[in-house]
């Protein structure tokens, strides 16, 4: 079942890939990326309370479509913001934060999920993500943003 629903989810983001794309040039890669962001806390607060294995597929459909909507166009928005001369240094850069920040958030929920269980674990991770979608809607200076206007 595990292997089957992760399955699921890549299937999900391989085929949402491009129409969300397509959608992101036309709307903005910040309004994208924070549509993301919102599912992926939705799925988060989702997974903390539900048990029900329909729901549970239903939210890893939910996690293919945000990944589908972070994924690339992250990568298209570094792009548009740094100078053409560092895109790879600025992507690669990107990619070794995520890593190091995936792998220590990967820690620190595992911590979480061993001493409060996996809805603590579900839910602190929401809350984080809330967190960060406040940030981007509010804090985060669109002037900044090279080519990030609809066309």
């Amino acid at each position: 079942y595990v292997i089957g629903i992760y399955i699921f989810y890549n299937l999900v983001y391989a085929i949402a890939a491009l129409p969300i794309g397509i959608l992101a040039d036309k709307i903005g890669l910040k309004k994208m990326f924070i549509f993301g962001l919102s599912l992926f806390a939705i799925v988060y607060f989702g997974m903390a309370f539900s048990e029900n294995s329909y729901l549970i597929a239903l939210f890893f459909f939910v996690y293919g479509v945000y990944a589908a909507a972070t994924e690339g166009v992250s990568k298209a928005w570094i792009s548009n913001i740094c100078d053409k001369k560092d895109t790879a240094t600025a992507i690669g850069t990107y990619s070794g934060f995520q890593s190091i920040s995936a792998l220590m958030a990967s820690s620190f929920a595992g911590l979480i999920w061993y001493q409060f269980g996996a809805s603590a674990t579900f839910i602190t991770t929401g809350i984080g993500t809330i967190l960060v979608i406040i940030y981007f809607s509010f804090f985060m200076k669109d002037k900044i943003i090279k080519n990030d206007t609809p066309t």
